[in-house]
């Protein structure tokens, strides 16, 4: 069999229940086809927050190994300079584009890179041939900035300056009709067009990481207007209406018990009709941004198709972690005087939201709505910032037009494509340079019929950010989340017939949560987790 095409779609802050075929009322015709003709995932896991969870992806190791233990726009000061906890992906990791580029794919991105800015770290340094990347991870989607010096933006606008690289040169202004979904899509398929000009047959690896839906919500006008009045009836309904759509397509069983909404946040009800009109308007954004991500998604199929190579091309679609639900005027990380400087700067009236030169986010109640019936959203290792939406499409295998349960990591991806392309990792060593090995497991001979399950029942899979950890073992799973999200001691859940972490069964079992804690400890050893008891939290606390 020839070596197929690989095309990697990532989508920045996807909520588990966002697209149609994973439950959600979005428009999204062309992923919602490709995920039901191919393998949808209900326990796909990756880290809680964007970085870890692209450095695991593209080597099929632990974060904390790649360089990434912690976010580099928020290293706190007890692991700075530590082994793993450079900021930027390090030298002690090979990529999958670095090894099948040497295995001849032309090798191509276009979109967010957020894995460093250093020359080692850049995406040609890493395997690319050819790459347009925004390098921090978040900006405007228009590329729009306001009129201030850097020293005078908010910690938010400076660590989300629109900086943009192509074939890692650091360009200096965008297109005036640039917008993320869209142009990141246009390069990504000019880059196609440059192989079929001058012949080259070689298979690709194309890696499109999207921007969208992460914050600031924004879409063009004509696709906000889709939405209009949809999310009136506010985030509990909408948080119902999924859950019933989950268990019609067997994503979730009937009986599952979701976890109650957690923030401080008021309820729907208790708002003004003024802050109604606006949380609203924002998620009518947000639900533009996925549909233009969709429908671009469907302009990359259809060059595919066009030219006979879809049907050749594994497909991987997945979210970097759970909905975010921040709210990023309650952090004082993201100040000073965030809200002061949006309100000057901005123009977030109600007919505005969704432009350029707005600034909104859509908070915890819309996020727990997309992330249920999981706990919590995005910055968090319980369910709801770990367990993503994620769907395979390749028609070679015999696996398709099903519905998965297995669990499985966004660390099984490399060693999964690797496999499918023939490419051998090179184990400990890597142009001369000590590596370390995948943790990940290929998925072909489980796709392919060979094998009842990815993971052994005894395998220990471990998270940890921000001082929130997990560990989990078969269908057990502990939780550690710092006050004031959680009780600040481990909990114990069995996913099986909990899969909302509702019922903490520490008390009722404590054997299995110190088997659980062994194998919390062998995790921290094996990949040079600096364990505190307490980090002091980033982001995420409601």
């Amino acid at each position: 069999m020839s070596r197929p095409n690989i095309l990697l779609i990532v989508a920045d802050d996807l909520g588990f229940s966002d697209i149609g075929a994973f439950g959600g009322e979005i428009d999204t015709p062309r992923l919602d086809a490709l995920a039901k003709a191919g393998l949808r995932f209900t326990d796909f896991h990756t880290a809680s927050a964007c970085s870890p969870t692209r450095s695991m992806l593209l080597t099929g190791t632990d974060h904390h190994i790649a360089g990434i233990g912690s976010m580099a726009e928020a290293l706190p000061d007890e692991v700075k300079d530590k082994p793993g906890y450079e900021g930027h992906l390090n030298q002690r990791v090979v990529t999958l584009p670095e090894l099948l580029r040497d295995a001849g794919y032309a090798t191509l991105m276009s979109g967010k890179w957020h894995l460093g800015r250093t020359p080692t770290s850049l995406p040609g340094a890493r395997g690319f041939e050819r790459s347009f990347a925004l390098i921090p991870g978040a900006a405007n989607h228009y590329g729009f900035e306001p009129a201030l010096a850097p020293e005078q933006r908010p910690g938010l606008l400076r660590s989300t300056a629109g900086l943009y690289t192509e074939n890692d040169r650091f360009i200096d202004a965008l297109p005036a009709d640039f917008y993320s979904t869209d142009s990141f899509t246009d390069i990504l398929l000019g880059y196609f067009q440059e192989l079929e000009d001058v012949g080259d047959e070689r298979p690709f690896f194309a890696y499109l990481p999207y921007s969208a839906p992460h914050w600031p919500l924004q879409a063009p006008d004509e696709v906000i207007a889709k939405y209009r009045g949809r999310y009136d009836a506010g985030p509990a309904a909408l948080r119902e209406e999924r859950l019933a759509a989950l268990k019609r397509l067997g994503l979730i069983g009937e009986e599952v018990e979701a976890h109650p909404v957690t923030t401080k946040t008021p309820p729907w009800e208790e708002l003004s009709e003024e802050r109604r009109a606006f949380l609203s308007r924002a998620m009518e954004v947000y639900a533009a941004m996925v549909d233009r991500m969709d429908w671009n998604i469907g302009r990359v199929l259809d060059h595919l198709e066009a030219r006979g190579k879809l049907d050749d091309t594994i497909v991987l679609f997945l979210s970097d972690n759970g909905a975010e639900g921040t709210l990023l005027e309650a952090w004082p990380t993201f100040g000073p005087n965030l809200e002061a400087v949006i309100a000057e700067y901005y123009d977030n009236s109600l007919e505005n939201i969704g432009r350029g030169n707005s600034y909104v986010w859509y908070g915890p109640r819309w996020a727990q709505a997309a992330t249920a019936p999981a706990r919590l959203q995005k910055g968090f290792t319980t369910e709801g910032g770990i367990r993503v939406v994620s769907f395979l499409h390749y028609p070679a295998i015999a696996r398709k037009a099903e519905v998965a349960h297995d669990f499985a990591t966004v660390m099984d991806i490399a060693p999964t494509l690797l496999d499918f392309a023939g490419v051998a990792h090179p184990g400990g060593e890597y142009r001369g340079r000590a590596i370390e090995a995948p943790r990940g497991r290929s998925w072909r001979n489980w796709l392919e019929g060979r094998s009842e399950q990815i993971h052994a029942d005894d395998t220990i899979t471990g998270w940890e950010l921000f001082g929130r950890k997990a560990v989990r073992k078969g269908q057990w799973k502990a939780v550690f989340i710092p006050a004031p999200s959680g009780p600040e001691t481990w909990q114990l859940y069995d996913l099986a017939r909990d899969p909302g972490e509702v019922h903490d069964l520490a008390a009722s079992q404590p054997d299995k949560l110190a088997e659980l804690l062994a194998g919390w400890a062998q995790y921290v050893r094996e990949n040079g987790v600096i364990d505190f008891p307490r980090l002091k939290p980033v982001f995420g606390d409601e």
